[in-house]
């Protein structure tokens, strides 16, 4: 059995039909994993295969609506009794007692973990490689990186050792590693998801994603893990009946229904060979109907900045709680006063990435910068907010480039901070508006996949999915394209 093709939908309908189909189904999967996994270093945690293999088929047998379907889940999302780091020593130990909200949804589905997926370390990063356990490398060039924080999601889909992936999203983690790896990764509207479980970064940003290696696969499982939460106060129920994966599905909607709209503050400074492969492409869509204009949001320049100082204030606040009191790594305190053994567990147990984030934070937070750094991002945030609802409302969806960048080679961006938050300059806008955001795959510069990215207002996700399913029945998806392992 060859599995490089097999998508989500596919998945279910063969597992509903044969349930013993799922047990080759995972033996392969699992032969893929042990051959081509060392390469790539995607996992932290797998699953042990014979329970999954037991858990899967009894699932199909019973006819459940994932029917076993093996999801991968990003190591900052809580799964009772599997151990979730964060990529992070000072969570080397941490074996969390309640699921996330989404993974228990999966699970009431009937899918099943597969395994935790490699990360930047607390999500802090846009290339996999500040994680304690490794970087994770890229599938279609093993001496690039796969984007981040989401990196090891990512590329165990574009590997095709997971069929489908959860991983978070506070600034682009989701779609930025999406990109550089072919796959298609979508950020939610905020509060659709529910971030119950997810381990908080900056909690005004956050939000679970997924990545897979269609859109029809996207919309599948969401319609498994978005909803309401009672345990998280942000979440919401989606405005509509009508489910995300039936929309996309709806035979009436064709591209022409759609609008576009080309920032070019949001062109500028992309790559020539990207450029000329998303620009290809936007040809195309135009001639297939698709109604595109351009304009100038001069305040979007300022989206990177105020992103990062939200971002790191409220990562400075989240990330107290790791003292080595009640969770994660501790010392023998006898013989040390309070301030030293907290000092000596966050100093061993946290990367440098955090560290610089953590002391950026608490700076912006300090007496004398709050009201310079902080209060005034909060304000641009909302205008920044204010205005794009309108140029969504008078222009349609934003479409851009998810990276200004093919993905770089390892070590190249690590050690230039400013370098490695450039990589973030297209996605941040989404979460600092709190609108949906998609990456799907618009061809190869160089060999390399480059990624489009349709971004909206919030509560469009239905009509953005329908419009990033059309375009993909144009210019193809990453389910026909698999990298050359194994």
């Amino acid at each position: 059995m060859r599995i490089e093709h097999i998508g989500v939908a596919e998945y279910i309908e063969n597992a509903r039909n044969d349930p013993e189909w799922v047990s080759e189904y995972y033996s392969v999967l699992f032969e893929r994993i042990g051959k081509v996994e060392p390469e790539i270093n995607s996992y932290i945690t797998l699953a042990d295969p014979e329970k999954a293999v037991k858990n899967a088929v009894e699932s199909a047998k019973r006819k459940t609506t994932l029917a076993g379907l093996p999801v991968a889940v990003k190591d900052n999302i809580s799964t009772k009794g599997m151990k979730t780091t964060c990529g992070s020593r000072i969570l080397s130990n941490y074996v969390p007692p309640y699921d996330a909200t989404a993974v228990r949804s999966i699970k009431e589905h009937g899918g099943v973990i597969l395994g935790k997926t490699n990360l930047d370390e607390f999500a802090m990063g846009s290339t996999t490689e500040t994680s304690f356990y490794g970087p994770t490398r890229n599938p279609w060039d093993l001496d690039r990186v796969p984007g981040g924080s989401s990196g090891g999601s990512a590329a165990a889909v574009a590997a095709r050792i997971a069929p489908v992936s959860l991983g978070s999203d506070t600034g682009g983690s989701v779609r930025n590693p999406a990109s550089f790896t072919g796959t298609v990764g979508f950020k939610p509207t905020y509060g659709v998801i529910s971030r119950y479980g997810l381990i908080a970064y900056a909690s005004s940003l956050d939000q679970i994603g997924i990545i897979g290696l269609s859109v029809e696969d996207i919309a599948l499982l969401l319609d498994i893990v978005s909803g309401e939460d009672p345990r998280d106060s942000t979440s919401i129920a989606y405005p509509s009946a009508k489910s995300f994966y039936s929309s996309i599905k709806d035979g009436d909607r064709y591209l022409g229904d759609f609008k576009a709209v080309l920032v070019s503050e949001m062109w500028r400074g992309v790559d020539p060979d990207v450029n000329t492969v998303l620009k290809a492409v936007i040809g195309k869509l135009e001639s297939n109907g698709l109604e595109v204009t351009e304009i100038s949001i001069p305040e979007i320049e300022y989206a990177l900045p105020t992103y990062y100082i939200i971002a790191m204030a409220e990562a400075s606040s989240n990330l107290a709680r790791y003292s080595g009191m009640l969770f994660g790594i501790s010392k023998d305190p006898s013989g040390v006063d309070w301030v030293k053994y907290y000092s000596r567990i966050r100093g061993i147990g946290f990367g440098r990435e955090v560290k610089r984030r953590i002391i950026l934070g608490s700076y912006i937070l300090s007496e004398g910068f709050f009201d310079q750094y902080y209060l005034k991002a909060l304000k641009i945030r909302r205008l920044l907010k204010q205005r794009l609802v309108k140029v969504y409302g008078d222009h349609g969806f934003i479409i851009s480039p998810t990276t200004p960048i093919t993905a770089p080679r390892l070590g190249e961006n690590i050690d230039d901070p400013l370098k490695l938050y450039a990589l973030d300059v297209e996605t941040v806008v989404a979460n600092l508006v709190g609108g949906p955001s998609i990456s799907v795959p618009a061809g190869f510069a160089g060999g390399l996949p480059v990624g489009l990215q349709i971004t909206g207002p919030p509560l469009s996700d239905l009509d953005m999915l329908a419009l990033a399913y059309r375009i993909e029945e144009i210019i193809g998806s990453g389910k026909t394209h698999a990298p050359p392992l194994g």
